[in-house]
């Protein structure tokens, strides 16, 4: 049987069963270890066995890689199947259920017990399990709350049900999916769309429409591609969303824009971490009996501190800096009234050492660098080891990506510094191009190479025209698909390190 404190590797999609799961793993007063479906047989292995996990529950789509990992995980007592092929887990779900007690009774636990253990991958060394107690599956509410509108709620009227739909595309797996959708919106007992497969831009439309969605969480990358695919949607769809919450990386004017003309909702963007989640963000309520209870979304801003977190920009030696310089964004230990955050989780697995690095003095440093403004808006200006010097100038590579994707045949970008002997780097873009444009270039018959010159010239002068001299790319190169994390995030770091191993190769470094 699973005891308290166990790990419970739950390695299924969004399906019913997923979370049945996690909500019978969190009653147990065991830990839930979401693990996804796309890692391979040595990724399960190794995480099965840092963790020493006792349990793993799988599907068809992860049963074969599990059984492959499961050798050397010696702690790994019990597999669980379900679906075709679950005869070769040692117990198949259904059959389970059918010999299980008609009554239960939940594990009293508390609030730093530990609840969810989550993998983090990080630049650098193996991937660090991220313990969350208890205490965050309900500190991460009062974010959820307001990068939803309020999720349905009438804060007029506390005692008015909600009747949101939630939907999000986030794997379960991850802290996207597990804390910033699928647990929060069981919390407040809301039906959530289940959707098992590869992310569509118009098949997105057909689930929002279909299932009458009213509250979402879309990354991004997902919006980027749905402003593309379905320029206008309303004519098309029927959309009823209240709320709509982006996360990952920066939202620029252009997909603000798209969202509130074509969406016909204001995109609340976060930011957050899985270790100290739901920390920063906009709630683009607007409710005239109750002046307050949302502030205005600015585009391109990544918003304020959410309620009770205590949320500053320091510089390298832990200090505040001034409005309008850029800083790290840290996170204090004690919130708003001197008590102890509650989102902040307990520390990564066995690695104190890790935990202790995060930390200047009681601040928690994300790694992620912004700049304040007057009214406590953050903008976001990338990761720390995404900025970079060209020409003696700092670059951002955000505001580029986003002048960029503005243009008709930019789907997405990326931009990355190329090693350059004299000006130390070159600004460069990697561009993903429109299907539109893609369509184009096949037609070009023997002539597309002229069709690419072209047509970089012309997004050079499109941000040269927009921006500051130094920012536009110098370079760019036509790619079918960015480097992606499994959430959905661009892996600059990815295209950086394959600038600087050209340049070796080319002995330019």
């Amino acid at each position: 049987g699973v005891r308290t404190g166990d790990r419970v590797a739950i390695v299924m999609p969004q399906r019913f069963e997923t979370a049945v799961a996690y909500m019978a793993v969190l009653q147990m007063g065991a830990i839930a270890m979401p693990l996804s479906q796309l890692f391979g047989p040595e990724a399960l292995e190794y995480r099965l066995q840092n963790a020493a996990a006792t349990v793993a529950i799988c599907d068809e789509g992860a049963l074969a890689n599990l059984l492959a990992a499961r050798e050397t995980c010696l702690a790994l007592q019990t597999v669980i199947g379900l679906g075709a092929g679950a005869e070769r887990a040692d117990h198949e779900w259904h059959a389970l259920l059918a010999r299980s007690r008609e009554r239960f009774a939940a594990a009293d636990t508390l609030a730093d017990d530990a609840a969810v253990l989550i993998y983090t991958s990080g630049t650098t060394g193996p991937p660090k399990g991220a313990l969350i107690p208890q205490r965050a599956l309900i500190g991460n509410l009062p974010g959820f709350v307001c990068s939803q509108n309020w999720f349905g709620f009438d804060a007029a009227a506390p005692g008015r049900a909600s009747r949101a739909v939630f939907w999000s595309p986030a794997d379960w797996a991850w802290t996207g999916g597990l804390m910033d959708a699928l647990l929060p919106t069981l919390y407040f007992g809301r039906p959530i769309v289940a959707h098992n497969g590869r992310f569509d831009p118009t098949e997105a439309f057909e689930i929002l429409s279909r299932h009458r969605v009213t509250h979402a969480f879309l990354f991004p990358t997902a919006l980027k591609a749905m402003m593309k695919a379905v320029p206008h949607p309303r004519p098309r769809y029927a959309l009823q969303l209240q709320g709509l919450m982006s996360a990952g990386e920066a939202v620029g004017d252009a997909l603000f824009a798209y969202c509130r003309k074509e969406l016909g909702v204001v995109v609340n963007e976060m930011f957050g971490q899985t270790e100290v989640n739901y920390v920063v963000g906009n709630c683009a309520m607007n409710d005239h009996r109750l002046p307050g209870v949302g502030w205005p979304a600015r585009p391109g801003s990544m918003g304020r501190g959410y309620p009770g977190h205590l949320v500053a920009l320091i510089d390298d030696k832990g200090e505040q800096v001034p409005v309008g310089e850029p800083g790290e964004v840290a996170v204090r230990r004690t919130d708003v009234h001197g008590h102890h955050d509650p989102i902040f989780f307990l520390g990564y697995w066995n690695n104190e050492a890790a935990t202790r690095a995060k930390f200047s003095g009681d601040w928690w440093r994300t790694g992620d660098l912004a700049v304040r403004d007057a009214e406590g808006y953050l903008w976001y200006q990338g990761r720390a080891d995404d900025v970079f010097k060209a020409a003696g100038y700092r670059i951002g590579p955000g505001e580029i990506e986003n002048c960029l994707v503005k243009h008709p045949a930019v789907l997405n970008c990326a931009v990355v510094p190329k090693p350059d002997a004299a000006r130390g780097a070159l600004v460069k873009a990697y561009v993903v191009l429109s299907p539109d444009f893609v369509a184009a270039r096949a037609l070009q018959a023997g002539a597309t190479a002229q069709f690419e010159l072209n047509l970089i010239a012309a997004l050079q002068e499109h941000v040269k025209g927009k921006l500051a001299p130094y920012e536009y790319p110098k370079e760019i190169e036509f790619i079918d698909q960015l480097p992606t994390t499994t959430t959905g995030k661009v892996q600059r770091r990815v295209l950086r390190l394959q600038e600087e191993e050209r340049a070796r190769a080319a002995g330019l470094v």
